[in-house]
């Protein structure tokens, strides 16, 4: 979304990642505005269906019936409610994407590819909001232990300049609630992916978003494979 709590603090309380359990993989990509997300996703996914791996794409906040509405909710400029409703909100979301869609995929093989997941609220909330603050990312903490059975094997953090991504991003016709917060929430939000990536150095792999979308796509496919073991057909 000291800063933050320290690593072991922060570790004790989170669920095991999805290797321990099912045969499906879970990969969650990250990052500020305008990093090259949807795109990256796209490549990936097309490079796992061409090694034969089925797949499952989805997001959050959404990825479910239900998910969606709240998604909804969440990313209106019109929506009006505190940093507290926003982070239940965002967990109500998540369990029922979770219950209804990601362990059941994980569980029946099927790799899942998610367009953000728990980091991005650690970062947007935690720290965009929160300024790092101890106490909001004890509550988050507390919300990933009680209803986030599993985190991803791998977070695939796209990471560009916190100006260049948000003048890509302005680019599009439209921005949603959080996309028009200011330059400062997204340079917190920046600081919350960077103090991630060093308490989870295993699970989050920060991959250069800079340079032409194959770029970026060859460096998440290269990671991809050394960090899940995958064999190139």
């Amino acid at each position: 979304m000291s800063a933050s709590l320290q690593a072991s603090s922060a570790q004790s309380n989170v669920p095991q990642t999805s290797s321990a359990f099912t045969q499906g993989r879970f990969i969650s990509f990250e990052g500020t505005e305008g990093v090259g997300k949807t795109t990256a996703i796209e490549q990936l996914c097309a490079r796992l269906q061409d090694n034969g791996i089925d797949y499952l794409r989805t997001r959050e906040p959404g990825g479910s019936p239900f998910a969606e509405r709240l998604r909804a909710i969440l990313l209106d400029p019109a929506t009006d409610i505190t940093d507290d409703t926003e982070l239940l909100l965002l967990f109500a979301a998540r369990c029922d994407h979770m219950q209804q869609v990601i362990l059941p995929a994980l569980q029946r093989g099927t790799w899942v590819i998610c367009d953000r997941f728990t980091d991005s609220t650690i970062a947007y909330q935690g720290f965009g909001r929160g300024h790092g603050d101890k106490a909001m990312r004890a509550k988050i903490d507390t919300l990933i232990g009680q209803f986030v059975p599993q985190l991803p094997d791998l977070t695939v953090w796209l990471d560009l300049p916190v100006l260049e991504g948000m003048a890509r991003a302005n680019k599009r016709s439209t921005a949603d609630r959080f996309e028009q917060q200011a330059t400062e929430f997204f340079t917190w939000v920046h600081k919350g992916f960077c103090t991630l990536a060093s308490e989870y150095p295993a699970r989050i792999q920060r991959v250069d978003g800079s340079g032409t979308a194959d770029d970026v796509s060859l460096r998440v496919w290269q990671t991809v494979q050394d960090k899940l073991d995958v064999k190139a057909c």
